[in-house]
């Protein structure tokens, strides 16, 4: 069974999923740079070059070409935005939402420019957040609160939760 991290961009997808895949003996795959590879561009040169609403059409078309198992899975912020991604990631894994609230998240995201964040120019991040926590929440198996923890700490919290499942 895979283990898939969503939340906001800057939440630590990627860098727990790294150190919880060596916890866990399990691969880990992180579909950004699965996006990036395939495509041959980064995140934000796909969005420049096709805007956001093919960005979440190829972001959906990975995930669902995407034919894995046994993993840690790093999907990008706004997987959620793709129902069908969503159901077959959901099929053969378990969905952990890394929470964070606004202010965290802000702090951690200085430039957005160069992450292929996954929003409209005219969208504030504060707007993003509040569009996504439905979702996450939405979709979510299991919710951790990352706030104030280390990595090792949720690390740990991360395993002993998803054991049982």
């Amino acid at each position: 069974m895979n283990i898939v991290l969503i939340g906001m961009p800057g939440a630590g997808k990627s860098t727990l999923g790294v150190l919880l895949a060596k916890a866990l003996g399990k691969a880990f795959v992180d579909t950004d740079i699965v996006i990036q590879q395939n495509e041959g561009m980064k995140l934000y040169e796909i969005i420049e070059r096709y805007g956001l609403e093919e960005f979440l059409r190829i972001e959906e078309r990975n995930i669902l070409e995407l034919k894995i198992t046994n993993s840690i899975i790093a999907t990008g912020g706004s997987v959620v935005y793709g129902n069908e991604a969503m159901e077959h990631l959901k099929r053969n894994g378990l969905i952990v939402y890394l929470k964070l609230d606004y202010e965290e998240i802000e702090r951690r995201l200085k430039d957005i420019t160069t992450r292929g964040i996954a929003m409209d120019k005219e969208t504030s991040l504060r707007e993003l957040y509040n569009q996504r926590i439905f979702l996450y929440e939405k979709y979510a198996d299991l919710i951790i609160d990352c706030n104030n923890k280390s990595i090792e700490k949720l690390v740990e919290e991360i395993v002993k939760s998803t054991k049982d499942y």
